[in-house]
């Protein structure tokens, strides 16, 4: 892991030194916001979107002070304090790759908590949606800066509980409490394994810190116990990623505010298993590990199975949903490709997290001025009255379908060309999952913003206002440049060595490559079949039954209807069988021996007439009864 990098130094002065910073203004903020609520009711968002921007200086102001050092001088340790003594103490980890996530944490969620301030200004409770807001990015902070395992597990946790008070904040409606329940019980069985692969970290190595661990592994080494670890590791990466098979939660996750959708579902949250793999590489390499091709199986498999739910979603939201699904499929695939595909991975989660944020916004700057509507069947020529929400949208959606010269192109199409050099068959999945994302956002765009209206004669369609329409222009900034400056010239490849490694063979990005150029391709055509059937005819206004293709992806693949048939049933039945043990076997036991017990008593109550010749007579018979035993007992 950290051994074949550059050796981690202490760090005690300057912003790096303070970098906990980054966590505690987020923090303060959700513990004001949660605890004094009656003073901070009329002004309590403008002081959490306040802790979100200062954290986002603190981490620019850190970033900037990283660069004044030498790549080899890149990776700078902050001890906080001694958490478990003798055994952990909690720190801090600045590096390229730790800073690059704070940066994306911070800036999209400060632009998020800027938008929600519209977004949520009818809602009475915005004072604790903003708490939990601060809450989650604290979480997420802690998660990817922490030196060691422990501090990621526990911000790993913390990102759990604030994703399940996001997704059930409206908890008066059913199906999002369902949901945030869903959520929260699918990630603890990614959580296990994580947790799992913890103890066998510390079993095997007796240190669960990122620097230790580099002190003891030896570049390339691979075992059974190693395999186990990536594995496991992996578990948990598919839960907090919503890679197969511990997707199910996340396009039920739309139940709650879209800003919680952007956030959680585009910018950060779901990007953590990336982390977690890049993070621990050295359990997953060197390339054509177990541990590693099972990466890249999980993230090629998730990608055509998100795309294939995209294409049958008439909610907006959910459709985004299997995009996410389907783009961190991408990026699971370019980290299991190892050092060769870091840098396209961790591009392609940096420009995601602008153009998915973009979009969702977008969706929900839609869902604004259509009455909170998400059908999109209902929509149609939202263009002419939403102008800026369509053009940043578009743009969204160019970057997203691998548009040239946007930042998706770069970033996805690197890791589709990577792919197909290392591993050729997950390489065209990947290829054949672009064209399907070329067909699903083109319906997407279609349906929303072009035709003719199809909105209720109540809907009256505006622009959202400028603390809404400002983020989506700043996003689709960083969906048009980010990707190309990143990428080429191998700019994030050079700044991420230091904490990932270099690969064995230098990776270019090739413009005119045979897999870029059938990328292209197939998203043209999908995008033509769209127009097809979208675009240039009335889109109706009741879905069509469709094929049984259309309603596997319409019913998500039969993720919930597997579950339920190898777990939530199996369990019922499990239940209702303790049920039954219990009741008639323990309580059986225990009310039969009670019953028993009291029919004796009662009977014998009986012999209890209060007659003294009764007595008496029992006394004679009793005493002749004696006498007759031990006469019996003498002959003996």
């Amino acid at each position: 892991m950290e051994s074949q990098l550059a050796e981690i130094a202490q760090h005690t002065g300057g912003v790096i030194g303070n970098a906990w910073l980054m966590i505690a203004f987020p923090l303060v903020g959700a513990f004001i916001l949660l605890v004094f609520n009656r003073f901070t009711n009329r002004w309590g968002h403008l002081l959490g979107v306040a802790m979100s921007l200062a954290s986002f200086v603190v981490a620019v102001l850190a970033f900037v002070e990283l660069l004044g050092f030498g790549p080899e001088e890149r990776r700078r340790a902050v001890h906080l304090y001694e958490f478990i003594p003798g055994m952990v103490d909690m720190g801090l980890l600045i590096d390229p790759l730790s800073i690059s996530f704070a940066l994306l944490i911070t800036g999209v969620g400060s632009l998020i908590h800027i938008y929600s301030i519209g977004y949520m200004s009818h809602d009475e409770h915005r004072r604790r949606f903003f708490s939990y807001l601060n809450l989650f990015v604290a979480a997420m902070l802690l998660l990817v800066l922490a030196d060691n395992y422990v501090g990621l597990f526990i911000g790993w946790e913390g990102v759990g509980l604030a994703s399940y008070l996001l997704i059930g904040f409206w908890q008066f409606k059913p199906s999002a409490a369902t949901a945030a329940k869903k959520a929260f019980v699918v990630n603890r069985v990614g959580d296990f394994g994580l947790l799992v692969g913890m103890f066998v970290i510390w079993t095997t190595f007796g240190t669960l810190t990122f620097k230790g661990l580099g002190e003891q592994i030896a570049p390339g080494t691979q075992n059974g116990t190693m395999l186990a670890i990536g594995l496991l590791l992996l578990l948990g990466a598919c839960g907090k990623s919503a890679q197969l098979p511990l997707q199910s939660w996340l396009l039920d996750a739309m139940e709650g505010p879209t800003p919680v959708s952007a956030l959680i579902h585009a910018a950060t949250m779901v990007t953590a298993g990336v982390y977690l793999v890049v993070r621990s590489g050295a359990f997953f390499f060197p390339e054509g590990s177990g541990a590693a091709l099972a990466v890249a199986i999980v993230g090629a498999v998730t990608l055509l199975a998100g795309a294939i739910i995209g294409c049958a979603k008439d909610d907006i939201k959910k459709g985004l949903a299997g995009s996410t699904m389907s783009q961190i499929g991408y990026m699971m695939l370019g980290a299991g490709l190892g050092p060769a595909g870091y840098a396209f991975a961790i591009g392609h989660l940096i420009t995601h997290g602008f153009f998915k944020a973009d979009m969702f916004l977008g969706a929900g700057s839609v869902m604004h001025g259509m009455n909170d509507e998400v059908d999109m069947r209902k929509y149609g020529a939202l263009r002419k009255v939403m102008p800026i929400t369509f053009v940043t949208f578009f743009i969204g959606y160019l970057a997203i379908i691998g548009f040239p010269l946007l930042s998706g192109y770069f970033t996805k199409d690197g890791i589709i060309e990577t792919a197909v050099h290392h591993q050729p068959i997950l390489g065209w999945l990947a290829v054949l999952g672009a064209g399907i994302t070329g067909f699903y956002m083109s319906r997407m765009i279609f349906m929303t913003f072009f035709g003719e209206k199809r909105w209720a004669d109540d809907a009256h369609p505006h622009e959202s206002p400028l603390v809404m329409t400002v983020p989506l222009m700043i996003l689709s900034l960083g969906s048009i440049f980010l990707g190309g400056y990143l990428i080429l010239s191998n700019r994030l490849l050079d700044w991420l060595t230091p904490a990932v490694g270099a690969p064995a063979e230098r990776p270019e990005f090739h413009f005119t490559s045979v897999p870029g150029l059938a990328t292209l391709a197939l998203v043209a055509v999908g995008a033509i079949i769209a127009w097809m059937k979208y675009g240039r005819v009335p889109v109706p206004a009741v879905q069509p039954r469709g094929s049984f293709l259309t309603t596997f992806a319409r019913r998500d693949l039969y993720g919930d209807a597997l579950n339920e048939s190898l777990f939530m049933r199996p369990g019922q039945w499990l239940t209702r069988l303790a049920v039954f043990f219990d009741n008639r076997g323990i309580d059986g036991v225990v009310n039969g021996l009670a019953a028993g017990i009291g029919g004796s008593s009662g009977r014998l109550r009986r012999i209890q007439t209060g007659f003294a010749r009764t007595y008496a007579l029992s006394i004679l018979i009793g005493a002749a009864l004696l006498t007759g035993a031990l006469l019996f007992v003498g002959n003996i």
